[in-house]
């Protein structure tokens, strides 16, 4: 039999350093299956909770299916994990190791989709649901600003109707005076000026009467957003003050329409189409044909300026119209799980918080996987009985003691050997003699 050769020191300090590492795993295992139990719950808790924002009714039934889902999301978190902490650190081949890091990946998303998002959701729910209803009351206020603003444009149209009146009443004046065809007096050409005089006129007050309407509009559309951007941070649930959000968010888009309505450049457009195809001429009252032929040209020549600023003034108007205009702005209810989704970027703590509770027990094995190989790599190249520690070598001692004892009581010992003579049976008639010397 070969004489086995001793151990290096190098391999004794490797086995010394297995030796410890063990010891402190025998330790941890004494409590990580109930903390990955109690990670395991936790998540079901969130689940739960997320689970119930989501359900509209609140009967027994829905409360049941909820307890159920977390449930059933806590027993497959833990015995997900629970496999990993066991099979992941005991496999030695790339190919396994593989495999299994594959079945993680895989896994983590499963319980990410099942879970991670509805802890999310009751991690910051309602924080998420105000978010959106800030959101929807910033849409609103930039529709109500751009359209008020497309309704002051149309109301500073006035100033260009009064600018082409005041043209008229001017000219009207010059006739009256003489200066325009050279007859003085109220003429048919002053008739002609005054007609269109008195159009612009009516319509400058048309358009002067929806002022007020648009300032009252404009002002009430303020006070409806004032009490949207209360209900957004008030106490209490978030839910009830969606309801009162919603009602006020419905007058609010009445009011926009309304006051896209307000705007008078239609208006004033079909107005200046007018001003120049619809002239009423007057019959020439010049008293000879010298008279009647300069009122005639003077009446071409305002029907020329006439046509020129009906132009301008119908320009004007198509520049409102053209203005772009503000974007519909509809307020959708929302659940705080779809919010959380919605505003994911501005909850990242949540979201991190949310998904770590569920995959931290992938930390641990992970350290579990380098803990095992640094004990195989310090046990590497040490023979079995070298690695044993005293404790392993006495109870190996008492199992060989247990083995021995137990084959010497056995009744195969007791019994005497198939092989060996039977003792011949002595009859009492039958005396052996002695030989005497």
């Amino acid at each position: 039999m070969a004489k086995r050769e001793p151990m290096s020191e190098t391999q004794a300090r490797g086995v010394r350093y297995a030796r410890e590492l063990e010891g402190h795993l025998t330790w941890l295992d004494t409590f990580s299956g109930t903390a990955l139990g109690v990670l395991a719950v936790a998540s079901g808790i969130y689940t739960y909770l997320g689970v119930s924002s989501l359900l509209d009714d609140n009967g027994a039934m829905s409360a049941f299916a909820a307890i159920a889902y977390s449930v059933a999301v806590s027993v497959g978190i833990f015995v997900f994990w629970s496999y990993l902490l066991r099979l992941f650190p005991a496999v030695r081949t790339t190919r396994a190791r593989m495999g299994l890091l594959g079945a993680m990946g895989l896994g983590s998303l499963a319980i990410i989709a099942m879970s991670s998002w509805l802890n999310a959701a009751a991690l910051a729910g309602s924080a998420a649901v105000e978010q959106h209803l800030a959101e929807t009351v910033q849409d609103y206020q930039g529709a109500l600003e751009r359209t008020h603003e497309i309704a002051l444009s149309a109301q500073g149209l006035e100033r260009d109707v009064a600018r082409v009146r005041q043209s008229f009443e001017d000219l009207s004046e010059q006739e009256a005076a003489g200066s325009l065809s050279g007859l003085a007096g109220r003429g048919a050409v002053f008739r002609v000026l005054r007609q269109k005089s008195a159009e612009l006129s009516a319509l400058e007050a048309q358009i002067a009467t929806q002022t007020p309407l648009v300032d009252d509009a404009f002002a009430e559309g303020n006070q409806i957003l004032s009490r949207m951007r209360a209900l957004t941070v008030e106490p209490g649930p978030v839910e009830a003050r969606s309801v009162e959000f919603s009602e006020q968010a419905v007058r609010l888009a009445g009011l926009i329409t309304r006051l896209r309505q307000l705007s008078v450049a239609p208006l004033v457009e079909r107005a200046a189409q007018d001003l120049a195809a619809s002239v009423v001429l007057p019959e020439l009252d010049g008293s000879n044909p010298e008279q009647r032929g300069a009122q005639g040209a003077t009446i071409t020549s305002v029907l020329e300026v006439l046509a020129q600023r009906a132009a301008t003034l119908e320009r004007a108007a198509q520049d409102v119209q053209a203005m772009p205009p503000a974007a519909d702005s509809t307020y959708t209810p929302i659940s705080s799980a779809d919010a959380v989704i919605l505003y994911a970027r501005n909850f990242v703590p949540s979201w991190a918080g949310a998904i770590a509770i569920d995959l931290l027990p992938a930390v641990l094995v992970l350290i579990l996987a380098i803990t095992q190989g640094a004990i195989r790599s310090g046990r590497e190249g040490a023979a079995v009985e070298d690695t044993l520690t005293l404790a392993e070598l006495r109870a190996a001692l008492a199992a060989v003691r247990d083995v021995d004892a137990a084959m010497q009581d056995s009744p195969a010992q007791m019994r005497p050997s198939e092989d060996a003579p039977a003792p011949r049976e002595e009859t009492p008639g039958q005396v052996t003699p002695i030989k005497s010397t």
